[in-house]
Protein backbone atom coordinates (compact mmCIF):
# COMPACT_ATOMS: atom_id res chain seq x y z
CA UNK A 1 0.00 0.00 0.00
CA UNK A 2 2.52 2.05 0.79
CA UNK A 3 3.13 2.92 -3.02
CA UNK A 4 0.22 5.43 -2.66
CA UNK A 5 2.79 7.77 -1.50
CA UNK A 6 6.52 7.25 -0.89
CA UNK A 7 5.58 10.00 2.37
CA UNK A 8 3.57 6.48 4.17
CA UNK A 9 5.05 4.00 6.33
CA UNK A 10 6.08 0.55 4.78
CA UNK A 11 3.54 -1.32 6.54
CA UNK A 12 1.04 0.93 5.36
CA UNK A 13 -2.28 -1.33 5.67
CA UNK A 14 -6.27 0.19 4.59
CA UNK A 15 -6.99 1.04 7.70
CA UNK A 16 -9.25 4.09 9.15
CA UNK A 17 -7.00 7.14 8.61
CA UNK A 18 -8.37 9.82 10.85
CA UNK A 19 -8.27 13.28 9.62
CA UNK A 20 -7.57 16.11 12.14
CA UNK A 21 -8.66 18.86 9.52
CA UNK A 22 -7.98 22.91 10.27
CA UNK A 23 -8.34 25.25 8.25
CA UNK A 24 -8.46 26.27 4.15
CA UNK A 25 -7.60 23.77 1.40
CA UNK A 26 -5.02 21.18 2.89
CA UNK A 27 -7.45 19.23 4.05
CA UNK A 28 -10.14 19.44 1.70
CA UNK A 29 -7.42 18.19 -0.62
CA UNK A 30 -6.24 15.59 1.90
CA UNK A 31 -9.30 14.14 2.15
CA UNK A 32 -10.04 14.08 -1.01
CA UNK A 33 -7.06 12.17 -1.82
CA UNK A 34 -7.30 9.53 0.50
CA UNK A 35 -10.99 8.71 -0.64
CA UNK A 36 -9.84 8.41 -4.02
CA UNK A 37 -7.32 6.10 -2.95
CA UNK A 38 -10.40 3.89 -1.68
CA UNK A 39 -9.42 4.33 2.24
CA UNK A 40 -11.73 4.30 4.85
CA UNK A 41 -11.63 8.22 6.00
CA UNK A 42 -12.85 9.54 9.26
CA UNK A 43 -12.23 13.39 10.01
CA UNK A 44 -12.25 15.17 13.52
CA UNK A 45 -13.03 18.80 12.74
CA UNK A 46 -12.99 22.16 14.63
CA UNK A 47 -15.95 24.72 15.54
CA UNK A 48 -15.26 27.86 14.05
CA UNK A 49 -11.64 26.30 12.16
CA UNK A 50 -12.75 23.75 9.43
CA UNK A 51 -14.59 24.36 6.80
CA UNK A 52 -18.31 23.30 7.05
CA UNK A 53 -19.61 22.93 3.50
CA UNK A 54 -17.33 19.89 2.76
CA UNK A 55 -17.16 18.22 6.35
CA UNK A 56 -21.43 18.44 5.87
CA UNK A 57 -21.18 16.00 3.19
CA UNK A 58 -19.46 13.35 5.11
CA UNK A 59 -21.46 10.59 6.62
CA UNK A 60 -22.33 11.53 10.29
CA UNK A 61 -20.92 8.18 11.51
CA UNK A 62 -17.37 9.25 10.30
CA UNK A 63 -16.97 12.89 11.57
CA UNK A 64 -16.80 13.92 14.84
CA UNK A 65 -16.79 18.00 15.65
CA UNK A 66 -14.96 19.37 18.26
CA UNK A 67 -13.81 22.89 20.18
CA UNK A 68 -9.72 23.75 20.47
CA UNK A 69 -8.16 22.25 22.91
CA UNK A 70 -10.61 19.49 23.46
CA UNK A 71 -7.67 16.92 23.04
CA UNK A 72 -8.92 14.60 25.67
CA UNK A 73 -12.15 14.42 22.93
CA UNK A 74 -9.70 14.33 19.90
CA UNK A 75 -7.90 11.05 21.41
CA UNK A 76 -11.67 9.25 22.57
CA UNK A 77 -13.03 10.37 18.99
CA UNK A 78 -10.17 9.04 16.94
CA UNK A 79 -10.83 5.62 18.94
CA UNK A 80 -14.71 6.10 18.49
CA UNK A 81 -14.11 5.92 14.99
CA UNK A 82 -11.73 2.75 14.87
CA UNK A 83 -8.62 4.88 13.27
CA UNK A 84 -5.23 2.95 13.03
CA UNK A 85 -4.00 6.38 11.64
CA UNK A 86 -4.03 9.66 12.61
CA UNK A 87 -2.86 12.97 9.81
CA UNK A 88 -3.00 16.35 10.94
CA UNK A 89 -4.27 19.00 7.55
CA UNK A 90 -4.99 23.19 7.74
CA UNK A 91 -3.91 25.33 10.36
CA UNK A 92 -5.88 26.84 13.27
CA UNK A 93 -5.86 30.29 13.81
CA UNK A 94 -2.49 31.33 15.36
CA UNK A 95 -5.02 33.58 18.23
CA UNK A 96 -6.92 30.95 19.22
CA UNK A 97 -4.40 29.58 21.42
CA UNK A 98 -4.34 32.87 23.43
CA UNK A 99 -8.16 33.80 22.89
CA UNK A 100 -10.94 31.23 22.44
CA UNK A 101 -9.39 28.15 23.13
CA UNK A 102 -11.42 25.74 25.19
CA UNK A 103 -8.95 23.11 26.70
CA UNK A 104 -10.31 20.04 28.69
CA UNK A 105 -8.13 18.92 31.39
CA UNK A 106 -5.80 16.59 29.08
CA UNK A 107 -5.27 20.11 27.40
CA UNK A 108 -4.05 21.87 30.27
CA UNK A 109 -2.06 19.50 31.14
CA UNK A 110 -0.02 19.68 28.62
CA UNK A 111 0.07 22.85 27.98
CA UNK A 112 1.38 23.20 31.75
CA UNK A 113 3.97 20.82 31.49
CA UNK A 114 5.63 22.46 28.17
CA UNK A 115 8.47 25.05 29.29
CA UNK A 116 8.16 26.79 25.74
CA UNK A 117 4.76 27.02 23.75
CA UNK A 118 5.23 26.81 20.29
CA UNK A 119 4.06 24.92 16.78
CA UNK A 120 6.59 22.11 17.21
CA UNK A 121 6.34 22.24 21.06
CA UNK A 122 2.07 21.83 20.90
CA UNK A 123 1.89 19.83 18.10
CA UNK A 124 4.46 17.48 19.30
CA UNK A 125 2.78 16.91 22.37
CA UNK A 126 -0.51 16.51 20.97
CA UNK A 127 1.00 13.54 18.55
CA UNK A 128 3.18 11.78 21.36
CA UNK A 129 -0.96 11.57 22.97
CA UNK A 130 -2.37 9.72 19.89
CA UNK A 131 0.33 7.99 19.52
CA UNK A 132 0.60 6.97 23.10
CA UNK A 133 -3.09 5.29 22.61
CA UNK A 134 -1.98 3.32 19.93
CA UNK A 135 -2.95 5.61 16.95
CA UNK A 136 0.18 5.76 13.81
CA UNK A 137 1.07 9.39 12.87
CA UNK A 138 1.56 9.58 9.46
CA UNK A 139 3.59 12.60 7.69
CA UNK A 140 1.76 15.02 6.49
CA UNK A 141 2.62 15.28 3.35
CA UNK A 142 1.32 11.47 2.45
CA UNK A 143 -1.02 11.02 -0.62
CA UNK A 144 0.14 14.78 -2.01
CA UNK A 145 3.39 13.85 -3.42
CA UNK A 146 2.88 15.42 -6.78
CA UNK A 147 1.59 19.34 -4.41
CA UNK A 148 5.13 19.34 -3.39
CA UNK A 149 7.80 21.69 -4.95
CA UNK A 150 10.66 20.68 -7.30
CA UNK A 151 13.78 22.11 -7.87
CA UNK A 152 14.02 24.50 -10.49
CA UNK A 153 11.86 27.27 -12.12
CA UNK A 154 8.45 26.01 -11.44
CA UNK A 155 6.96 28.83 -13.38
CA UNK A 156 7.68 29.20 -17.32
CA UNK A 157 10.88 31.83 -18.55
CA UNK A 158 13.95 32.51 -16.99
CA UNK A 159 14.88 33.25 -13.14
CA UNK A 160 14.61 36.72 -12.64
CA UNK A 161 16.24 37.03 -8.98
CA UNK A 162 19.79 37.17 -8.45
CA UNK A 163 20.85 33.87 -7.34
CA UNK A 164 22.69 35.41 -4.65
CA UNK A 165 20.13 37.22 -3.07
CA UNK A 166 17.89 34.00 -3.15
CA UNK A 167 20.70 32.13 -0.99
CA UNK A 168 21.07 35.12 1.45
CA UNK A 169 16.79 34.96 2.27
CA UNK A 170 17.08 31.09 2.01
CA UNK A 171 20.39 31.55 4.82
CA UNK A 172 17.60 34.02 6.71
CA UNK A 173 14.38 31.88 6.62
CA UNK A 174 16.70 28.33 7.89
CA UNK A 175 18.71 30.36 10.63
CA UNK A 176 15.09 31.30 11.45
CA UNK A 177 13.17 28.74 11.49
CA UNK A 178 15.90 26.79 13.40
CA UNK A 179 15.55 28.78 15.82
CA UNK A 180 11.75 27.73 16.20
CA UNK A 181 10.64 31.69 15.27
CA UNK A 182 8.87 31.01 12.14
CA UNK A 183 9.76 29.46 8.36
CA UNK A 184 9.50 32.35 5.94
CA UNK A 185 11.33 34.95 5.29
CA UNK A 186 11.38 38.67 2.94
CA UNK A 187 14.71 40.20 1.68
CA UNK A 188 15.41 42.40 -1.07
CA UNK A 189 19.17 42.50 -2.29
CA UNK A 190 21.03 41.25 0.97
CA UNK A 191 18.43 43.15 3.42
CA UNK A 192 15.60 41.82 5.38
CA UNK A 193 12.71 42.88 5.35
CA UNK A 194 10.35 41.02 7.57
CA UNK A 195 10.88 37.15 9.08
CA UNK A 196 7.89 35.00 9.63
CA UNK A 197 6.89 34.75 13.65
CA UNK A 198 3.86 33.70 15.58
CA UNK A 199 1.42 35.56 13.16
CA UNK A 200 1.80 33.28 9.79
CA UNK A 201 2.78 34.51 6.40
CA UNK A 202 0.65 36.15 5.33
CA UNK A 203 0.76 39.30 8.11
CA UNK A 204 4.41 39.02 7.16
CA UNK A 205 4.20 39.94 3.39
CA UNK A 206 1.73 42.51 4.18
CA UNK A 207 4.64 44.47 6.06
CA UNK A 208 7.27 43.27 3.78
CA UNK A 209 4.71 45.19 1.21
CA UNK A 210 4.84 48.12 3.11
CA UNK A 211 8.26 49.18 1.97
CA UNK A 212 6.56 49.90 -1.51
CA UNK A 213 9.71 48.55 -3.48
CA UNK A 214 10.98 46.29 -5.54
CA UNK A 215 13.18 43.22 -6.02
CA UNK A 216 11.63 41.40 -3.11
CA UNK A 217 12.28 37.67 -2.58
CA UNK A 218 10.05 35.37 -0.28
CA UNK A 219 11.50 32.13 0.92
CA UNK A 220 9.71 29.17 2.63
CA UNK A 221 11.38 26.60 4.29
CA UNK A 222 11.77 24.24 6.96
CA UNK A 223 14.21 23.63 10.32
CA UNK A 224 16.76 20.86 10.04
CA UNK A 225 14.93 18.72 12.83
CA UNK A 226 11.61 19.48 10.98
CA UNK A 227 9.06 16.81 12.34
CA UNK A 228 6.98 15.92 9.24
CA UNK A 229 3.85 14.88 11.06
CA UNK A 230 2.62 18.21 11.65
CA UNK A 231 3.43 21.94 10.68
CA UNK A 232 4.03 21.36 7.21
CA UNK A 233 4.63 24.67 5.51
CA UNK A 234 2.23 25.54 2.92
CA UNK A 235 2.24 27.82 -0.52
CA UNK A 236 -1.79 28.69 -1.37
CA UNK A 237 -3.65 30.77 -3.88
CA UNK A 238 -4.00 33.25 -0.69
CA UNK A 239 -0.23 33.43 -0.21
CA UNK A 240 -0.13 34.29 -4.06
CA UNK A 241 -2.88 36.87 -3.56
CA UNK A 242 -0.79 38.64 -0.57
CA UNK A 243 2.84 38.28 -2.54
CA UNK A 244 0.63 40.04 -5.80
CA UNK A 245 -0.56 42.48 -3.58
CA UNK A 246 2.52 43.34 -1.67
CA UNK A 247 4.72 43.52 -5.31
CA UNK A 248 6.71 40.52 -4.43
CA UNK A 249 7.33 38.81 -7.84
CA UNK A 250 9.48 36.22 -6.43
CA UNK A 251 8.98 33.03 -4.12
CA UNK A 252 11.95 30.40 -3.47
CA UNK A 253 10.62 27.23 -1.69
CA UNK A 254 12.16 24.18 -0.54
CA UNK A 255 11.62 21.06 -2.92
CA UNK A 256 10.02 18.40 -1.53
CA UNK A 257 9.55 20.53 1.78
CA UNK A 258 6.74 23.11 1.03
CA UNK A 259 3.05 21.80 -0.30
CA UNK A 260 2.30 23.45 -3.03
CA UNK A 261 -1.55 23.12 -3.18
CA UNK A 262 -3.75 22.79 -6.39
CA UNK A 263 -0.01 22.72 -7.74
CA UNK A 264 -1.22 23.44 -11.03
CA UNK A 265 -3.61 25.73 -10.73
CA UNK A 266 -1.09 27.71 -8.58
CA UNK A 267 1.54 27.97 -11.25
CA UNK A 268 -0.69 28.72 -13.73
CA UNK A 269 -2.16 31.88 -11.98
CA UNK A 270 1.58 32.32 -10.82
CA UNK A 271 2.30 33.03 -14.48
CA UNK A 272 -0.42 35.81 -15.15
CA UNK A 273 0.39 37.60 -11.92
CA UNK A 274 4.16 37.38 -13.18
CA UNK A 275 5.39 36.22 -10.07
CA UNK A 276 8.22 33.46 -10.28
CA UNK A 277 7.88 30.25 -8.39
CA UNK A 278 11.46 28.55 -7.88
CA UNK A 279 12.38 25.00 -5.90
CA UNK A 280 15.53 24.89 -4.01
CA UNK A 281 17.66 22.13 -2.13
CA UNK A 282 20.02 22.30 0.29
CA UNK A 283 23.42 20.84 0.15
CA UNK A 284 23.62 20.62 4.08
CA UNK A 285 25.94 19.53 6.92
CA UNK A 286 25.87 19.13 10.13
CA UNK A 287 28.92 21.76 10.46
CA UNK A 288 27.57 25.11 8.26
CA UNK A 289 25.83 27.98 8.73
CA UNK A 290 25.96 28.79 4.99
CA UNK A 291 23.64 26.75 2.77
CA UNK A 292 24.57 26.02 -0.74
CA UNK A 293 21.71 26.44 -3.24
CA UNK A 294 22.23 23.23 -5.42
Amino acid sequence: MSDLSKFLPQNFAANPIGLIAGKGRYPILMAERILAAGLPLKVISFVGETDTDWVAQLPKEDHIQIKVGQLGKMLKSLQKLNCAYAVMAGQITPRKLFHGLHPDLKALKILNSLKRKNAETIFGAIAAEIEAVDIQMLDARCFLDDQLAHKGLMTQGSLKAEPEYIQHGIKIAKGSANLDIGQGAVVRKGTVLAVEAYEGTDPMLQRAGTFKTDGLIFVKTVKRTQDYRFDVPVFGERTLEMMHAANIQTAALEAERVLILDKDKILEKAQKLKIELYGYSLDLTEHTNSPKVV
